[in-house]
């Protein structure tokens, strides 16, 4: 039975998370991203799913619902979740080298945006008030966190390069496989018809 929608679930996972989150405030001490990750190790998964505020939040969600239904239908449930999870558990693995706390989807968000980049390059998408393709979306983004990582602040950009230049990674092997596996256009040729073609003008 194949699963569909996987971005749309995880979006609504999230927000489950953050009601538990203000319902129980205590849950976000035992699941956000930070030292006690190494001897917690489950942190470095559930500190994606948890989020700092509402904004935060509905930032998150907002951009995993489009560019996470985008990359689904591209190629499938079952990958479009691998990089997902992976890219948002590596984004957190480096992260926690870097901040003393962190927690948030954007790492694996990052991930499913460097995918789409190397997949759907020309994809016309609306990144800061202009219309643009996916790849210069991309660059862009990519170098706001570069420069963010030189100005003070609370976004983790350190993360978000890392999920996304894991998501290119996942994005190349992808599109590599793809084209090895594409099998050449074949004519189908119905042999009733040959033989029925046969018989009326060779015998």
């Amino acid at each position: 039975m194949k699963i569909k929608g996987i971005a749309l679930l995880l979006s609504g996972f999230c927000i489950l998370v953050f009601i538990m989150q203000l319902v129980f405030p205590s849950t976000t001490g035992l699941i956000l991203l930070d030292q006690n990750s190494f001897s917690q190790p489950w942190r470095f998964l559930t500190a994606i799913f948890a989020h700092g505020g509402a904004g935060h939040l509905l930032y998150n969600i907002f951009a995993l619902a489009l560019f996470g239904s985008i990359l689904e239908y591209n190629i499938g449930s079952r990958k479009f979740a691998l990089i997902f999870f992976v890219t948002g558990i590596v984004a957190n693995i480096i992260a926690v080298n870097f901040y003393p706390s962190s927690l948030g989807a954007s790492g694996a968000i990052f991930g499913v945006i460097g995918a789409i980049v190397v997949l759907r390059p020309s994809l016309v998408v609306w990144a800061f008030g202009l219309p643009m393709p996916m790849f210069v979306a991309g660059i862009l983004w990519a170098a706001g966190d570069i420069i963010g990582i030189f100005v003070p602040s609370n976004v983790g950009n350190i993360a978000h390069l890392a999920g996304m230049a894991i998501g290119l990674l996942f994005g190349a092997v992808y599109r590599n496989w793809r084209y090895q596996t594409r099998s050449p256009t074949r004519a189908y040729i119905n042999e009733n018809h040959i033989r029925d073609w046969e018989n009326r003008y060779l015998s």
